[in-house]
C-alpha cells in the first residue's frame, strides 16, 4: 500500500514537471567551465547522488562544502537545491556565486524564491499545489525523491544524448572504496 503510494505521488509529481527541463540543465551542464552542487538536508544528499553521476558522465564537478571544493569563477555552474528556495546558508551560495559571475540553476518546488530571483534558471519539479501534506512521505520527502528521480532521469538523457557506455561510466567511478 505505501509502496503504491509513493510511487503514484512521484509519478504525479514528474507527469507535471516541464518535460524541457532535462534538456535546458544539459545545455547548461554541457556550457560550465566546472560544475557546483549544494544543497541542505536531505537535498544535499539529493545532490551528492546528482553530483557522482555528473562525474561519471564525465563533468567537472564539486560538492560545495567539501575540504577540496575548490573556489567557483565567472564561466562556472552552482546547481543548487532547495524546496523552499530560503534556506539562508544556500541564499548566501548563491550571493557569492552571482558576485564572481557564475551562473545560477535552482532546482526547488516553488517557482519563485530568494534563491530563485537570483538564479539564472529554475527547475520546478511538479507544482507547488502538489506538496500539500502528504501521509506516510513527512518533511519533503515528496520533493526530495521527486527531484532524484528528475536528476536520474536527467542522467539516463546525458549518457543516451553523448552515447556515453556503462564501461567508461564505471571507469570513472571511485576505486578506493
Amino acid at each position: 500500500m505505501h509502496q503504491q503510494l509513493i510511487i503514484d505521488k512521484i509519478s504525479g509529481i514528474l507527469s507535471a514537471t516541464d518535460s524541457s527541463h532535462d534538456q535546458r540543465l544539459t545545455r547548461m551542464l554541457d556550457n560550465a567551465k566546472r560544475i557546483f552542487v549544494s544543497g541542505a538536508g536531505r537535498s544535499k544528499l539529493v545532490g551528492n547522488f546528482f553530483a557522482m553521476r555528473l562525474v561519471h558522465a564525465g563533468y567537472d564537478v564539486s560538492v560545495v562544502g567539501e575540504i577540496v571544493t575548490p573556489s567557483i569563477k565567472s564561466g562556472d555552474l552552482l546547481i543548487i537545491i532547495s524546496g523552499s528556495g530560503e534556506t539562508e546558508q544556500l541564499i548566501a551560495f548563491t550571493k557569492s556565486a552571482k558576485k564572481v559571475g557564475a551562473d545560477i540553476v535552482l532546482i526547488s518546488a516553488k517557482s519563485s524564491s530568494t534563491i530563485g530571483d537570483m538564479a539564472d534558471a529554475v527547475f520546478q519539479i511538479g507544482q507547488a499545489e502538489q506538496y500539500g501534506k502528504v501521509v506516510g512521505m513527512p518533511m519533503g520527502t515528496v520533493f526530495e525523491l521527486s527531484t532524484l528521480f528528475f536528476l536520474e532521469a536527467t542522467i539516463s538523457h546525458i549518457i543516451h544524448e553523448k552515447g556515453i557506455p556503462e564501461e567508461v561510466m564505471r571507469e570513472r567511478h571511485a576505486n578506493l572504496e
